[in-house]
């Protein structure tokens, strides 16, 4: 799962991004203070593989992972080259989903890019960038289909598609809220478009403004709720903090917050729900491992996920849901009173089934 962090200058992006990844990326009260964009990896918080990894004795535990780039701050007037434009843009179309990261806290020691705090007029800037850029990369693909479409009928409902999607980016509605038929959206996602890509906002909070009411993230949230994205608030500041401590100290502190779990627990949990994303489960001596796949993925092709050969020399999945197996409280006692089911390729995996797979290549 990769996650782009985007926003205006100045709204935390780069606070949030250490805080996440703990990769110490530059963060200044100025613009343009992140240019190329910076990435960080981060494990999927999964409680299940230690439980896994102790009944297994595994020397090796590896948590599915989470790979958010940082991209630098996006100003009005992007897509036509203002600020550092065009640049950030082309690293956004790389990843699955969008962070999108707003103001929602007053503070005059921050400057604000626009002079005052909206985040309606925020979220606005950046979406429309967002859109022109994708404009005027479709606007070149339908240039060369004409050109391509003189001598090959065949393209004339692709350009017909190309140009419907147009008008309907002329009427500012982004990608992802258009309506496509099944063989339309394989050749939209081929397209990588900016506003076709699931967007989570961020709304970036003060730490007085964790157990109270605010106004400002009321305003995201409606704004969310219309366009079908999700939203979550986050204190980028606490983040920050609750980064520092000793793993061990970081649940009392929560705690002491009167929260029940850290922002990037939140965002973690959003960007799986928004990519419709599920977790399987393999354990053994060796090592205990989550696997991201899409919910809905059939056995054989999630057996590939761990390598081709799996996939291409699939013969069954053996397979015990979590809860089960720790009940039994061992795979062998689990195999002793058949809680272990052989299923078939086209058996369906599910969130934290334990799964192993028999091939031959």
């Amino acid at each position: 799962m990769k996650l782009g962090i985007v926003g205006l200058p100045n709204v935390g992006k780069s606070t949030l991004f250490n805080a996440i990844t703990h990769a110490g990326a530059q963060s200044a009260n100025y613009p343009f203070c992140t240019i190329e964009p910076n990435t960080g990896v981060v494990d999927v918080p999964d409680e299940r593989l230690d439980v896994l990894a102790g009944m297994s004795h595994s020397a090796k535990i590896t948590p599915a992972t989470v790979t958010f780039f940082d991209i630098a701050g996006l100003v009005k007037g992007a897509s036509k080259g203002e600020g550092l434009g065009n640049q950030f843009l082309s690293h956004i179309r790389e990843v699955d989903a969008i962070v999108h990261v707003v103001r929602a806290f007053e503070d005059p020691n921050v400057i604000h890019v626009h002079g005052n705090v909206d985040p309606i007029e925020d979220i606005e800037t950046i979406e429309l960038e967002l859109l022109f850029a994708d404009m005027q990369m479709l606007e070149k693909r339908i240039a060369k289909l004409e050109r391509q479409a003189k001598g090959d009928k065949s393209l004339f409902p692709i350009l017909a598609l190309f140009e419907r999607i147009l008008k309907d980016f002329e009427r500012e509605i982004p990608a992802r809220n258009m309506a496509f038929d099944p063989n339309e959206e394989t050749i939209v996602s081929e397209l990588h478009l900016l506003t076709y890509k699931p967007v989570i906002y961020v709304a970036n909070i003060s730490f007085d403004d964790i157990a109270s009411a605010n106004p400002l993230y009321d305003a995201i949230e409606k704004k969310a709720s219309k366009s079908g994205a999700q939203v979550i608030a986050i204190s980028a500041q606490i983040e920050e903090e609750i980064s520092q401590l000793p793993a061990d100290e970081r649940k009392e502190f929560l705690q002491e917050l009167g929260v029940e779990e850290s922002g990037l627990d939140k965002l973690i949990k959003s960007g799986y729900e928004l990519l419709n994303l599920i977790s399987y489960l393999t354990t053994g001596p060796k090592e205990t491992r989550a696997w991201a796949i899409e919910n809905g993925t059939k056995a054989q092709k999630a057996a590939g996920k761990i390598h081709s050969d799996f996939e291409r020399g699939f013969i069954r999945a053996e397979v015990i849901e979590f809860n089960h197996l720790i009940s039994a409280g061992s795979m062998q006692k689990a195999k002793e009173q058949g809680l272990i089911r052989s299923e078939g390729k086209e058996y369906i995996i599910k969130d934290g089934d334990v799964v192993l797979f028999r091939f031959n290549v």
